[in-house]
């Protein structure tokens, strides 16, 4: 079992309280970011027209899905230890007993391992599909924050390792971008019809 992050893990996760225990929880949830969706789509509705909107609503939603797929089928079946030797599914760090007593946990309501992260993931996917559509560099920015807020607020949790959190970042960048590419070819026969 690989441990090297494990260090990077425990100075990251700390108990912070009733408040960032909720906010982090929040953070990680799926409400808090639906203002964030309705904004991505009213922008690209407005840029690029409204079958451009659904075209992209549909590869958004494929992106998320692969990524979300791909992470529990690595997590689940143990075929990234066939991967890589190196990377057998591990226990989410509350579940781990080397470090049981160091780990600031929220709540235990989760699979038993962590490997890879489908937060990172799905994340991931959205940022990186919507910002190759939109391109603004505030827009840009703002999704480098969203990123990395969702998945500290993961290791705050005590759901993944930063080596799981980065896995499933490059899911998602692949899942992301290459339903980009299904929705600029979405986009241009949906031209042809208009």
């Amino acid at each position: 079992m690989y441990t090297f992050d494990h260090d990077l893990f425990l100075a990251l996760n700390f108990d912070g309280g009733k408040f960032m225990d909720t906010a982090m929880t929040v953070v990680s949830g799926t409400a808090m970011w639906i203002p964030l969706y309705l904004f991505i789509f009213a922008v690209i509705w407005r840029r690029y027209g409204w079958k451009d909107c659904l075209a992209f609503v549909a590869c958004l939603a494929l992106a998320m899905g692969l990524a979300d797929m791909f992470c529990g089928i690595f997590k689940h079946s143990g075929l990234l230890k066939h991967v890589w030797e190196s990377f057998p599914p591990r226990p989410r760090p509350m579940f781990e007993p080397a470090i049981r007593g160091m780990v600031h946990v929220v709540s235990y309501a989760h699979g038993p391992y962590g490997t890879v992260s489908a937060h990172a993931a799905t994340v991931a996917a959205l940022a990186v599909i919507s910002t190759l559509t939109i391109r603004r560099q505030w827009f840009t920015w703002l999704m480098v924050v969203v990123t990395l807020l969702v998945c500290y607020s993961r290791i705050y949790l005590a759901c993944h390792y930063p080596m799981d959190l980065l896995l499933g970042l490059v899911v998602g960048i692949v899942s992301g971008g290459a339903m980009y590419l299904l929705y600029k070819k979405l986009a241009e026969v949906l031209k042809k019809f208009s």
